[in-house]
């Protein structure tokens, strides 16, 4: 028995599975279908790269509006009125 080195799909597995699509679909449709996956996964690596960078980026804004709003309570100027009191973030 031979043993693959890249797991369970072996030479021969891989040309049958090919020759089943291309039964299926035909020749003209594999480039369209091939490009549509494609596609589909750029599409789809763009928008998880860029939802996690835009979600970094309105945390780090609250943040600093968090900061600029604590540090105009303690400016000396601003001491005297008494609005909002300074509240602390317990994590």
């Amino acid at each position: 028995m031979v043993t693959y080195a890249c797991g369970w799909i072996g030479g021969n597995e891989l040309i049958l599975i090919l020759i089943v699509i291309l039964l299926l679909f035909g020749g003209r449709k594999l480039p369209e279908l091939a490009r549509g996956l494609g596609k589909g996964i750029r599409d789809f690596r763009k928008a998880t790269e860029e939802g996690d960078l835009a979600k970094d980026i309105k945390d780090v804004a609250s943040e600093f509006k968090d900061v600029k709003r604590d540090v105009e309570k303690l400016n000396p100027k601003n001491a005297l009125n008494f609005k909002e009191p300074v509240k602390t973030k317990e994590k």
